[in-house]
């Protein structure tokens, strides 16, 4: 499905237009079928850190496309996942949107001032890492001249919408994790398998562009 890009702002900008109906096909769940994956933390837990991702849509190629990475191996938390471009909020932020655009400068060389921000979706919490992650979605009218941080990131993954728009790249497996069997939705990139928190922001993302 092709769409241009004053659709797909005016989609992704509408509030009233939920994408949560598709973040729910990614969620973690234990064979009986129950959520194996809180939306938030418990009263019980420590106040969670706050951190921002950004979710950039560019034309390339003739396609419009969206940049993950996959995170150096060194790194001591998610390290080998696939991400979106993003980190821990600092002081000097101020809010929430800066984190996202110092983050994807820091990582990828992505300048701000070539972002127009256009939305943010729902938080994610991350129960592992204890962070709370608000996701923006911004567009730039070029492509950035990507230079990755060879500390953070082991590759760039430049993904066409219309791939996240195929429903043929949602699959599913039975992971045994921490001694527990769950079926474990993803969305299968190339070689990558996407899900945890990243899948569920591109899950909603994609359900606001998808037609229900």
């Amino acid at each position: 499905m092709a769409l241009d890009v004053v659709t797909l702002k005016e989609r992704l900008t509408d509030p009233s237009n939920d994408g949560l109906w598709m973040r729910e096909r990614l969620m973690l769940r234990f064979i009986d079928g129950g959520s194996a994956r809180p939306i938030a933390p418990p009263p019980s837990a420590p106040v969670p850190l706050q951190g921002a991702v950004l979710a950039l849509l560019y034309p390339h190629n003739g396609e419009i496309c969206l940049p993950l990475t996959v995170r150096n191996a060194a790194l001591r938390k998610h390290s080998g996942e696939v991400s979106l471009p993003g980190g821990r909020f600092d002081d000097e932020d101020r809010e929430l949107s800066r984190t996202a655009l110092r983050e994807a400068w820091e990582e990828l060389a992505i300048p701000p001032a070539a972002v127009a921000l256009w939305s943010s979706l729902t938080t994610v919490w991350i129960p592992v890492s204890n962070f709370q992650i608000t996701p923006f979605v911004g567009w730039s009218e070029l492509r950035p001249d990507f230079t990755p941080s060879t500390g953070e990131v082991a590759e760039l993954i430049e993904v066409p919408l219309s791939t996240l728009l195929d429903p043929g790249i949602i699959r599913e497996e039975e992971w045994e994790r921490n001694g527990v069997l769950m079926h474990v939705p993803f969305f299968a990139i190339g070689e990558y398998k996407v899900w945890g928190a990243t899948g569920l922001i591109l899950a909603e993302l994609v359900g606001k562009l998808l037609e229900r």
